[in-house]
């Protein structure tokens, strides 16, 4: 199990913490390019908190929680949640997203949401034993073009 990983909320992250992000980038998406600087403003954003799994200092897990206040209350979202190859199995997602949702509800949000692809079975399962739901909804996405 997740024995010796310790969960926190990074502020700053070394050179070598940067790498790791970099390595687990490219493990949750092939199409992600890594930049570091918008790694920084993403640390230096209010309502923008990078959890990260620690095993013996080096960084094999992470997710990220963003807040934002709306009309109808505060929400949140989670995203770019991903584990090591080498640390999976050992229950380190379900540490962070247990920190998260923890998180959610010191912070009184109204809702927290989270999406995935179907076909990733055992992530959907995941999700529902810490307590998401599924929802009867449409994703919609509009790209901008890049100019």
């Amino acid at each position: 199990m997740a024995d010796h990983i310790e969960i926190a909320v990074v502020e700053n992250l070394a050179d070598d913490d940067l790498h790791q992000v970099e390595m687990l980038l490219s493990q949750l998406s092939t199409s992600a390019t890594f930049d570091p600087g918008r790694v920084q403003s993403m640390l230096d954003a209010s309502g923008v908190d990078l959890f990260v799994a620690r095993d013996g200092g080096r960084i094999v897990g992470m997710a990220t929680l963003v807040t934002f206040p709306l009309v109808t209350g505060w929400r949140g979202i989670v995203e770019d949640v991903v584990v090591s190859h080498q640390a999976r199995g050992r229950g380190i997602a379900r540490l962070l997203l247990s920190e998260i949702t923890a998180e959610s509800s010191r912070r009184r949000l109204r809702t927290l949401d989270l999406t995935s692809r179907p076909t990733r079975e055992s992530a959907l399962k995941l999700y529902a034993s810490v307590g998401f739901e599924r929802r009867e909804t449409n994703v919609l996405r509009y790209s901008p073009p890049l100019n």
